[in-house]
């Protein structure tokens, strides 16, 4: 397993696997990344100071990735945790785990003292990884990411 920076040529696979997993679990695509423009060119996107993102691939294949993004808005010292998709048969695995740690030393390493996130019960999984790595519920969005379909918060101190 490779965790690396994300490069140009990961764009389209990225957005695929962000758009399915939107749709596989049935939740709003109009206010989440699956309508948003720059899920089409994540690395663009994290090229802004302050920002990464991390692609899990093995033997070649990308199975997904995470990142961290000094969403508009948020507090001094916060960071979001942003567009964290794995394949399905990448899940379950320890992989999402091992990105979500990655980011936290990003995060660190780039001087953040919280990681917010944005997301949906549906996506319960994920909420419960979420729950185990140190996020708690806040009660309502911080920051300005424009994916006003969310329905859960949660916030995590570094």
């Amino acid at each position: 397993m490779l965790f690396r920076p994300i490069e140009p040529k990961d764009n389209a696979r990225l957005a695929q696997i962000i758009r399915s997993s939107i749709e596989e679990f049935h939740v709003p695509l109009q206010g989440t990344a699956h309508t948003d423009p720059t899920t089409d060119d994540l690395f663009t996107l994290f090229q802004k100071p302050g920002s990464a993102y991390w692609v899990a691939e093995e033997s070649g294949e990308i199975l997904g990735g995470c990142g961290v993004s000094p969403t508009s808005g948020l507090p001094d010292g916060c960071a979001e945790l942003v567009r964290f998709f794995l394949t399905p048969a990448s899940r379950g695995k320890g992989i999402g785990k091992q990105l979500m740690q990655q980011c936290f030393d990003t995060a660190q390493s780039l001087g953040y003292r919280q990681l917010y996130l944005e997301t949906f019960a549906e996506m319960s999984a994920a909420v419960g990884m979420y729950e185990k790595m140190g996020f708690h519920y806040i009660p309502q969005a911080l920051g300005n990411s424009g994916h006003y379909s969310c329905t859960i918060w949660m916030l995590k101190e570094l």
